[in-house]
């Protein structure tokens, strides 16, 4: 998938999912939800379908014996995905546009825990952001839009002039739940899924305009520009 999703309003804020998103980290991510699946007798392709973009205490409330401990087991997986970090890489643009967007305005709204999210932000060679809004901070995960409001008020910002990307059913309906615009990131989905969103394969496949300092700046498919004169915000 090679089109050019190109989208004609100007964004105050961009919010970002990490895993699938920015990172691709399904080799670390599957690898321990397969070896707690076999060791629990779970099938592990119903925990996959379910799993993406969802916080794992979550997840193993779902799939978990009776009587386990949610917490320790969340715990364990946790650790064993952090075992993987030399199979997590960033998604194709990711890194031109992190430096493209001044430092103040974008954020990562995601399901892991913050130590897991730094360190595959680090792994992935990705920069850190101000607002990273993980696991730990909201009481209620995606698909809620709890984190994504939260983002977007620490950004501050309103959500509707927001513009996320996801890439799970999960995490996508969060961020519209928000009143965010989204596009699906694919590149780094294993399955496929509908979405009622754009789609784009990564991010040197998206056309948008961020406003910046005295006037606008767009992003090409990979490389940056600067508009010409601002236009007024629209619906895309």
């Amino acid at each position: 998938m090679s089109t050019l999703v190109s989208l004609q309003r100007v964004y105050d804020k961009v919010i970002f999912d990490m895993d699938g998103t920015l990172v691709d980290s399904r080799t670390a991510v599957e690898r321990a939800w397969r070896k707690w699946a076999r060791k629990h007798g779970v099938p592990a392709e119903r925990i996959l379908a379910e799993a993406h973009g969802r916080r794992t205490h979550e997840v193993l409330q779902r799939f978990a014996p009776e009587g386990m401990d949610i917490e320790r087991e969340a715990g364990d997986l946790e650790g064993e995905e952090s075992c993987g970090e030399e199979d997590i890489v960033a998604v194709p643009g990711a890194v031109e546009l992190l430096r493209w967007i001044p430092e103040g305005d974008w954020a990562v709204v995601t399901s892991a825990s913050r130590q897991l999210a730094s360190r595959r932000l680090v792994a992935a060679g990705l920069p850190l952001p101000r607002v990273l809004i993980c696991a730990e901070d909201v009481s209620t995960g995606k698909p809620h839009p709890q984190g994504y409001l939260l983002a977007s008020d620490l950004l501050h910002a309103r959500a509707a002039d927001c513009l996320v990307f996801e890439d799970a059913p999960a995490g996508i309906l969060a961020a519209k739940s928000a009143g965010c615009d989204v596009i699906a990131i694919v590149a780094a989905h294993a399955q496929a899924f509908e979405v009622d969103c754009p789609v784009a394969a990564d991010f040197n496949c998206i056309s948008f305009s961020l406003r910046s300092a005295m006037r606008p700046r767009r992003w090409r498919g990979g490389g940056p520009s600067v508009a010409a004169s601002a236009r007024s915000p629209k619906k895309a």
